[in-house]
């Protein structure tokens, strides 16, 4: 990992200096069998990399029996648990991709990623067979009776696909994002200077976000297994501080990853939290309260960084080596080269398109089977994040979302899978869904309606149709109905007049605006 010194006497730019053979599963079962890798308090209580590495091995040898090969997509479709982390580690060990999956998802959500990546199997437990039904087989590690471990592992390189995890539709349905095996290697960088340089005695891991999401999986559990960091597992239905402040305490947690969301809810309730090294937060700007919020509540300062699902950990605070500039996300990580680009593709500095150039370890192969929207996803050298900003001294200043993404409680909800969803509905003729900002989640999601004529549909129908097809996270928590969506001269609906509309509004929730 690096250091405070290797941090402060590099460039930003550096070579990765991948090897030719790679594997995550190496990466992570790298440390002494008697070492702790995951706390699971709320479940088998601690478990050692030997145990994990057993775990693995025998899944893997289960998985192998079944038919699986290298290539072959494996959905993970759990909660935070030691199964989960072996679920990957396994899928890893053959070649083959693993496909994390979201137990919020509901059916149409579920199987539309199902469908897209060709899963063969899913690793699952009973709640989650349930929500697979018959359409995809379903392994129950607790339930099967494993063999013996396998102990070899596949020889794969870098660039050979290992996870694809779907991104949350910003300009269309989701995207299947697909990385290679040096995308852990390509997050250990921003993950440390996240917390301060991860590596102090006693650090130990924990997030709320779910496994299922890049947040949980490559910001916390995996770095965290491959530097030989403890990581608690704890599986929350819906956060709160209570349990929040319990799992930190009995799990002796020492370094968190909070979405904005949940510090946010930590702040209304006037709850702190003690003990705590470090604390990183990521997914949309905190903002100068909440940054001096934190250093009452938490003693420390709250390093915030910056990514997406295509090339995350690309910007970070680091408080242990600058102290943080308001309205700014951090610096750019070593190994990124960030740039603020104009629509030539050349860095400039004014406001531009925040970019990555191409290289970066952390950055994706591919948009699964999707070689129009992959193109469309670079100019020249760099990829684009969709966002604007503008470099200020070495700081990425963000200004907005290039595109209509809703940051709402920790999640990017993309509006056209919602929008999908409620064209669904027979009383639904068009739907324009866009953020609507919110003291607590940041935004929520609002739905502007169309109702087709005769149709008697009420915003708890709709909102109630999306919870039990789509999720229970993204469904819109204010549903106006209107005679006319604005729509440009294309038939496309005028997001940026909805988006205005919503923030003009102190609407109750659900109410009707016809």
């Amino acid at each position: 990992m690096i250091t405070q010194a290797q941090y402060e006497a590099q460039s930003p730019r550096f070579d990765w200096d991948l090897p030719d053979q790679l594997n995550m599963a190496v990466q992570v079962l790298s440390q002494p069998d008697e070492a702790l890798a995951i706390r699971d308090i709320d479940g088998s209580g601690d478990v050692s990399h030997g145990a994990l590495r057993d775990m693995a091995g025998a899944l893997a040898a289960e998985l192998r029996g079944a038919g699986i090969a290298r290539g072959d997509r494996v959905g993970v479709l759990r909660s935070q648990d030691p199964w989960c982390a072996a679920a990957h580690i396994a899928i890893w060990q053959l070649g083959a991709i693993s496909v994390p999956l979201f137990k919020l998802f509901r059916h149409d959500a579920l199987f539309s990623r199902v469908s897209d990546s060709g899963l063969t199997l899913v690793i699952t437990d009973g709640e989650g067979r349930a929500l697979c039904g018959a359409a995809v087989p379903t392994l129950i590690p607790e339930d099967a009776d494993l063999p013996k471990p396998l102990a070899e592992i596949a020889v794969t390189g870098p660039e050979d696909p290992a996870v694809l995890i779907y991104t949350s539709g910003t300009t269309g349905k989701p995207k299947g994002a697909l990385h290679g095996h040096r995308v852990l290697t390509g997050h250990l960088p921003g993950v440390t200077i996240s917390h301060n340089f991860l590596g102090a005695p006693d650090d130990c891991l924990w997030t709320p976000a779910d496994w299922a999401w890049i947040g949980g999986l490559f910001d916390v559990l995996m770095p965290g297994l491959a530097l030989g960091i403890p990581v608690v597992a704890a599986r929350l239905p819906k956060f709160n501080v209570e349990d929040c402040q319990r799992i930190c305490r009995d799990g002796a947690v020492r370094n968190v990853f909070f979405p904005p969301t949940a510090l946010r809810m930590l702040k209304a309730e006037g709850s702190a939290i003690p003990g705590l090294r470090s604390v990183a937060s990521g997914g949309e700007p905190l903002g100068a309260e909440m940054l001096a919020w934190g250093q009452r509540a938490f003693g420390l300062t709250i390093n915030e960084f910056y990514g997406q699902t295509e090339c995350n950990m690309v910007a970070s605070s680091c408080s242990a080596s600058f102290d943080p500039r308001p309205g700014c996300i951090g610096k750019p990580v070593p190994g990124f080269d960030l740039a603020v680009i104009d629509a030539t593709g050349q860095p400039t500095e004014g406001e531009g398109d925040i970019a990555l150039r191409r290289g970066a370890a952390s950055m994706m192969l591919e948009y699964w089977q999707k070689p129009d929207a992959t193109a469309e996803k670079f100019r020249g050298d760099w990829m684009l994040t969709g966002d604007r900003g503008v470099l200020d001294q070495g700081f990425v200043r963000f200004v907005g979302r290039e595109d209509d993404v809703i940051s709402s409680g920790g999640y990017r909800i993309g509006p056209a899978e919602i929008e999908d969803c409620l064209l669904t509905h027979p009383g639904v003729a068009t739907v324009g869904v866009v953020g609507k900002p919110d003291q607590l989640r940041g935004e929520i999601v609002k739905a502007y309606v169309v109702r087709k004529p005769g149709a008697t549909a009420s915003a708890g129908d709709l909102q109630a149709w999306v919870k039990d097809r789509l999720s229970r996270y993204a469904y819109p928590r204010e549903v106006a109905f209107l005679d006319a969506l604005p729509m440009t001269v294309t038939g496309k609906v005028i997001r940026k007049e909805l988006r205005a509309r919503a923030a003009a509004e102190d609407a109750p929730p659900a109410k009707d605006q016809t």
